[in-house]
């Protein structure tokens, strides 16, 4: 199994913060934001990673974290550049997926506890997606998740107005490399 963290967008809501680097590396408890993504992805036992890159200061993502060789383990870098989307993001990661299943985490998000226990339930299960939810209550400020009358997941709604559902998307993400011929 291997892991992206996506790097991208340009922070507009945390200027000035965001004036000298991505949002992603602005410090929660000494520590950048997508560390605490990178540790979690390393305590699924993940050996590479690929950060994708937007076009904020991709410099400083690559200075801080560098070949990964210093958390044992090897890094990749993708340049998506400008923000075309989360899928358009996961899509330039083909080559770096290969046939090996994977774990997107969004690099600005903290998921307490961790995700260890959820990577290998998605190793155990047939599935060929996993996507981590949360029951909010206000699901109009989240991308929220749609359901069938079964309770199928059958669709992903961003910031709707009339939500769905109460269950937003955590920005982690869980595949299997055929959903790329999907």
């Amino acid at each position: 199994m291997k892991g992206i963290v996506l790097h991208g967008g340009a922070g507009t809501r945390l200027r000035p913060l965001t004036h000298t680097g991505p949002k992603q590396l602005i410090p929660i408890a000494n520590k950048p934001v997508s560390r605490y993504a990178v540790e979690d992805l390393l305590a699924c036992n993940i050996q590479e990673i690929a950060f994708v890159l937007g076009d904020t200061h991709p410099d400083r993502v690559r200075e801080y974290y560098g070949d990964g060789s210093k958390f044992g383990k090897k890094f990749q870098y993708v340049d998506q550049g400008a923000p075309l989307g989360i899928a358009h993001a996961v899509g330039l990661c083909r080559d770096f997926v290969g046939n090996d299943s994977f774990i997107v985490y969004l690099g600005d998000n903290l998921i307490k506890g961790g995700i260890t226990k959820y990577a290998d339930e998605f190793r155990r299960s047939n599935s060929d997606a996993m996507i981590l939810l949360t029951k909010v209550k206000e699901p109009s400020r989240f991308g929220v998740a749609s359901f069938d009358g079964k309770g199928k997941l059958i669709g992903l709604v961003e910031k709707p107005k009339k939500p769905p559902s109460n269950f937003a998307l955590t920005g982690i993400y869980m595949f299997k490399p055929i959903i790329f011929d999907m």
